[in-house]
């Protein structure tokens, strides 16, 4: 009987260990697996928050400010106005950091003393002219445009007044203010240039030297299908300083990007004319990573998140 009695009790004592291990478990899958899912939820809302208050920058703070906010209230919330900071990290206003906060309960993890889990999740943009930018048309804009005026980085371009753009022999001749975006020996069918004005070149390109792709291309159904289908929308145009040389061997020095706004066009033989405006532009790009060397702006940014 005694020896029953013992085995009872050890029964019971397994039975209890057992099921704190059960309730334990539970608290783990249920109550962590929770907190897991508001962290992933929090990061969404203050990067998103983040990247919306940042197109306002650097021109607004206090407009970034209040769209991160708002952004934030419209997505899940949990982020604080006064969570929301404007720094200047290589230019004025260049930078936007929103921090999300929020306590989620416990239930069976109270068992364990753990009544409440404070879960954070921080977000940083920083807003520059991009030092490569991807979906590039291979149409050159000169940096001395009379709207420009801003080889030198020292001046803002005019926005929004309408004018033209000239496409033929740029004082090289076979240059035609086409850009052989592959940057190689070759010369790029006409099939090609067309779909990088149809889509944008799908590949970051950094400033620097590109070489010309001379021919009559403005005289092709291809390129002038593709500008069709391109009236009404911005196209991110390369802006460059100097041109070396002539025909296929002809370097164009890219400084830059600028957005044009595509009106109309006429092409006249081998010669081209766009008719539209300059306008600011957030463009899918690449930053530097210093404030030495950033390409000066031609009203083109773009936004990336940071550490």
């Amino acid at each position: 009987m005694n020896r029953l009695r013992s085995q009872v009790g050890q029964a019971f004592v397994l039975m209890t260990i057992s099921l704190a291990v059960v309730m334990g478990m539970a608290a783990l899958v249920l109550d962590v697996g929770s907190w897991f899912r508001t962290d992933r939820r929090l990061q969404q809302t203050a990067d998103a928050a983040t990247l919306a208050g940042a197109q306002m920058l650097p021109n607004d703070p206090s407009g970034a400010r209040s769209t991160a906010l708002n952004y934030a209230n419209q997505n899940g919330g949990d982020v604080q106005s006064a969570n929301i900071v404007v720094t200047s990290t290589f230019n004025t206003n260049d930078t936007i950091a929103v921090k999300a906060a929020k306590t989620d309960p416990g239930f069976f993890a109270k068992l364990f003393g753990l009544n409440t889990a404070d879960i954070k999740a921080d977000a940083k943009a920083r807003v520059d002219s991009p030092q490569q930018a991807r979906y590039v048309a291979p149409m050159v804009v000169y940096c001395g445009h009379p709207l420009i005026q801003n080889c030198n980085g020292n001046n803002t371009p005019i926005f929004g007044v309408p004018t033209v753009l000239v496409f033929d022999k740029m004082g090289a001749p076979g240059a035609f203010g086409m850009l052989n975006l592959n940057n190689d020996n070759g010369t790029p069918g006409t099939s090609e240039q067309a779909e990088w004005i149809l889509r944008g070149f799908d590949k970051y390109l950094d400033i620097g030297k590109y070489r010309s792709n001379p021919g009559a291309k403005f005289a092709s159904s291809q390129l002038q299908g593709a500008l069709d289908a391109r009236i009404g929308t911005v196209l991110l145009f390369p802006v460059f300083k100097t041109l070396d040389q002539q025909g296929q061997n002809a370097d164009y020095d890219i400084i830059g990007w600028i957005g044009f706004h595509l009106l109309s066009y006429v092409t006249r033989g081998n010669d081209a004319v766009l008719t539209g405006y300059f306008t600011t532009y957030i463009a899918q790009g690449i930053l530097a990573q210093s404030g030495s060397g950033v390409p000066p702006t031609f009203g083109v940014k773009s936004i990336q998140l940071i550490g």
